[in-house]
């Protein structure tokens, strides 16, 4: 009788965790590529730890979305390896056509972060219980932002411009007052203007959050700063918002307030952003330890003051705007003894072979670095173009990826002769 006692007891506990285990928390996971925010993953959270290596792609279906890969993990995070714990890490391809939550193709639009999924097969738990197949719907309740959650949002009132900027700072996870940190510096295209939250800065492409990244900070440790403007700072007409000195005057703001190494500031952006770049090295060219300039463009006739800047320059030969533009930038810094370097290259370049192609215009030892991505090979195969300015927005998708310039962009120092 003992013994039939302690069976049901024993039954009645595993059905209970069985019954727990099917309602595991949901957790969106979001990141940001080239062309914008996407929904990569999920996470599931359950009450006990789970045994990884009896988990498939097959295990669960996700609405509308490809499993890439399934595994375990004892901390709410994606990994490379998978280890038993209760949380169960699904990742989703972001080339699915829904994937977007804010992107190059859909800019000025948000989508939902929800992610819809089934258990189909058995799961099994450290513990030996099963978790059974259900035909229950399960929703995510939260959202993850990989990298972007890094970021702190801010308000600067300018007490010189009476005016109030927001934006994005990425502070050094290991933060030390008694060290000297780099800062880069970077600002978006026009096209989020209409667009309020301060957070677009970071989501609209990865010119900012790729310097963020785990990767970036492990080699390159460094401040992060993404001002959002909500209007056009600089247009084709030589036009300069007030905007731009308040931009000035905020980083001059974080150098008081954090341990900031004033040799080793950059500056980048794309389109507007890489024109405000430009108005701030021929206004102030001791600023810069060195520039990254994507797909832009400005009147060469002022921009002799920055001949003696370290610049990179990257635009597509498609971009009927900043192609010449940059040619005739290039020529002027020439004529006021400039050294430029220039390399021709396809947008279609691996990573490796853009890695080559930075090293073969980095023995050149110029100070400007003038590279342009081949017309044709810049815009993604399954894009459809529905305006012109493909050419010019599918740049800067491929600008800021692209290791070694980033690399280059760090060993930059005013201190150096």
């Amino acid at each position: 009788m003992r013994k039939l006692y302690l069976l049901i007891v024993l039954l009645l506990v595993c059905s209970i965790e069985i019954l727990a285990a099917n309602k595991p928390n949901v957790t969106a996971i979001t990141e940001v590529f080239g062309d914008g925010q996407k929904l990569t993953g999920v996470i599931l959270e359950y009450p006990t730890a789970i045994n990884g290596k009896k988990l498939t792609k097959e295990t669960f279906e996700v609405t509308d979305r490809t499993i890439l890969n399934v595994y375990t993990n004892d901390v709410s995070e994606k990994a490379k390896n998978s280890k038993n714990g209760k949380y169960v890490i699904i990742e989703l391809d972001p080339k699915d056509k829904n994937s977007g939550i804010f992107t190059t193709a859909q800019r000025g639009k948000f989508n939902e972060k929800k992610v819809s999924l089934i258990q189909k097969n058995k799961i099994y738990t450290t513990k030996n219980t099963v978790i059974k197949p259900s035909k229950e719907i399960l929703t995510n309740s939260a959202s993850r932002d990989l990298i972007v959650e890094d970021f702190k949002q801010f308000e600067f009132k300018d007490p010189k411009t009476g005016l109030t900027l927001g934006y994005n700072l990425y502070i050094p996870k290991n933060y030390d007052k008694n060290k000297k940190y780099p800062l880069v510096l970077f600002m978006h295209d026009a096209g989020p203007t209409d667009l309020k939250e301060t957070v677009v800065a970071l989501i609209q492409g990865n010119g900012a959050i790729v310097f963020a990244s785990p990767e970036e900070q492990a080699k390159h440790e460094a401040f992060v700063l993404a001002p959002k403007y909500n209007k056009k700072i600089v247009d084709d007409d030589g036009n300069i918002d007030p905007l731009l000195d308040t931009t000035l005057n905020l980083l001059d703001y974080l150098k008081n307030e954090y341990s900031i190494d004033t040799d080793r500031l950059y500056t980048t952006g794309q389109s507007m952003g890489g024109m405000m770049s430009i108005v701030m090295n021929f206004r102030q060219p001791d600023l810069f330890a060195a520039s990254y300039l994507v797909a832009c463009q400005w009147d060469p006739n002022v921009v002799a003051p920055m001949a003696k800047n370290k610049i990179w320059i990257t635009v597509s030969t498609g971009d009927e705007k900043a192609f010449p533009g940059m040619n005739a930038i290039t020529d002027t810094l020439k004529k006021n003894g400039a050294k430029v370097a220039y390399g021709s290259w396809k947008g279609t370049y691996s990573s490796e072979e853009f890695t080559k192609a930075v090293k073969e215009m980095e023995k050149e030892n110029a100070n400007v670095n003038y590279s342009t991505l081949e017309k044709g090979t810049v815009i993604p195969k399954d894009v459809v173009e529905t305006s012109k300015g493909g050419e010019h927005i599918y740049t800067w998708t491929i600008a800021y990826n692209i290791e070694r310039v980033r690399d280059w962009l760090f060993s930059q120092s005013k201190s150096k002769k």
